[in-house]
């Protein structure tokens, strides 16, 4: 599904940043987009940024019931920074639904991920996708192999080493000793 992303220009609030920037909604269905104007209220503009295709995955659903389980389900828009322009500071790499994607995203630090609610209409398109793959996989305890507690232990390190020798030192092939 491809879904728009709306990112909002508000004043910094220090003289270290002139601009502060926030994803703050999706549009399902939206059209390409590049950067075009929604809103504009004195200071505080809305762009449509960008325009990604949301897909989902069947190996995933997991992730995608974790994130429909939380108090406002939510999407995840990945940006890279892009240094030096002002107009465009940044490149909307991806859209997801999975909280574990975006996770690995987070650990990297090279891309900025913000969490957008998902509107009514996305979320039954992900709760139905969901509800026709998601199979819950019944958890499987390991059993641990059986110790064998009745063997007898004859000291440390390794047997060829000598014991008044050093017990961490290297082995050395046994000579054969010639009658």
């Amino acid at each position: 599904m491809p879904l728009g992303v709306v990112l909002r220009r508000t004043p910094g609030v220090t003289r270290w940043a002139k601009w502060a920037w926030k994803a703050t909604a999706v549009l399902p269905g939206a059209e390409k987009a590049d950067w075009r104007e929604l809103r504009r209220e004195g200071d505080v503009v809305e762009y449509h940024a960008a325009t990604l295709p949301l897909e989902l995955h069947g190996a995933e659903t997991e992730a995608y019931v974790h994130g429909l389980g939380a108090d406002v389900p939510c999407v995840y828009i990945v940006m890279r920074p892009i240094a030096g322009d002002a107009t465009r500071p940044f490149k909307v790499e991806l859209v997801t639904a999975s909280p574990y994607e975006a996770q690995d995203y987070c650990d990297s630090a090279e891309e900025v991920v913000e969490k957008v609610a998902m509107t009514p209409g996305l979320r039954a398109w992900v709760e139905d996708f969901v509800e026709e793959f998601h199979h819950e996989e019944e958890f499987v305890k390991r059993r641990r192999d059986r110790l064998r507690t009745d063997a007898k232990q004859d000291g440390i390190g390794d047997p060829r080493i000598a014991k008044p020798a050093d017990v961490y030192a290297s082995p050395t092939l046994k000579k054969k000793r010639l009658a």
